[in-house]
């Protein structure tokens, strides 16, 4: 990474964390509290910079800054530098603020909430207040928030919009303090990870053999939980539900030969998926190459088809596929 790496936010919040509390006090407390906001995610989504760029982006603190090494910018290191600086009770508002969704004002904030979470919130809100809500997000969001409503609540709420004329400022503050304090600051705190996700990631990355004594074991104790951990693990047989473009980009960041081992243990239907968005001689190729590997240990297939579900998410996340699970409802229309 170099200082041209780093955009306008990441700078000023490296700046702030090497200035430390004594010398940056005074620029917090000049700021507006929406910039404090901002200010503080950037903190938290810094991550490592090293001394020598910023040096070179401080030069004028060089004397200041040189021996402060590295510097992380984390949730905790956040919390810490604002506790020196401002009140228990503003630092735990900025902290839940900057957990929660993002976004530069509460309304982006909102834009950022699952459809069903806001829906839930909101149907026990008078309509007058859903309408001003959904009046301000964008509509492709407002869309799917009122689809998610109860029937007559909602075409209350759509009378309620036909009928709204322009929201007096005075009203629109008070609709988004009580958004922030009542909806946003609980949703901050409770949207950390559940920990069925945790265990379900943890059990992905097990064998097949070992993933199926936990969770059978844990059915035993809580069925319930069992459950929740294995409707959000993704699994090999999951593939299926790419589409073709997410077969091909799939199978070109692949290793073939560990493909092959992999789909010794794979269902008809997820073979068949594969060889059909391979050419005809590919197909044939690797259709050989499984057969001449005669019987394979049931750890190599686990092995290598935990692999390739990894490569999945990693194409996932970088927006080149787009991964469901078979507990999926949604369905693609084409």
């Amino acid at each position: 990474m170099n200082i041209n790496d780093l955009n306008s936010d990441e700078k000023a919040a490296a700046l702030m964390l090497a200035l430390g509390d004594e010398y940056g006090k005074p620029i917090w407390e000049s700021l507006a509290d929406e910039e404090v906001k901002e200010l503080s995610t950037a903190i938290s989504n810094l991550g490592t910079i090293d001394s020598k760029i910023i040096e070179e982006l401080f030069l004028d603190f060089a004397s200041k800054v040189s021996s402060v090494g590295t510097l992380t910018g984390n949730y905790e290191n956040t919390e810490r530098l604002l506790a020196k600086m401002l009140p228990g009770d503003k630092v735990s508002q900025i902290m839940d603020e900057i957990r929660g969704p993002a976004g530069r004002t509460m309304w982006d904030k909102l834009g950022n909430v699952n459809e069903m979470v806001l829906a839930a919130y909101l149907k026990n809100e008078y309509p007058q207040t859903v309408a001003v809500v959904l009046a301000k997000i964008k509509p492709e969001h407002a869309s799917k928030v009122l689809a998610a409503l109860p029937d007559d609540f909602s075409m209350e709420v759509v009378m309620r919009m036909l009928r709204m004329e322009a929201v007096q400022k005075d009203i629109l503050d008070k609709v988004e303090q009580t958004l922030r304090i009542e909806f946003m600051n609980n949703l901050a705190r409770t949207s950390r990870k559940d920990s069925h996700e945790t265990l379900a990631e943890i059990f992905n990355y097990m064998d097949r053999t070992s993933e199926s004594r936990f969770l059978t074991s844990l059915e035993d104790r809580n069925r319930e939980s069992a459950e929740k951990i294995r409707a959000l693990m993704f699994t090999f047989e999951d593939l299926q539900k790419l589409d073709a473009g997410g077969v091909q980009t799939l199978l070109r960041n692949v290793d073939k030969d560990r493909l092959g081992v992999a789909l010794k243990g794979a269902s008809d239907k997820l073979r068949d998926l594969f060889f059909s968005n391979m050419s005809e001689r590919a197909a044939k190729i690797l259709k050989e190459d499984m057969e001449a590997m005669g019987p394979v240990r049931l750890r190599d297939v686990d092995e290598a088809q935990m692999e390739i579900v990894n490569i999945s998410k990693d194409l996932a996340e970088s927006g080149e596929i787009i991964l469901t699970d078979s507990k999926d409802d949604d369905e693609l229309v084409y």
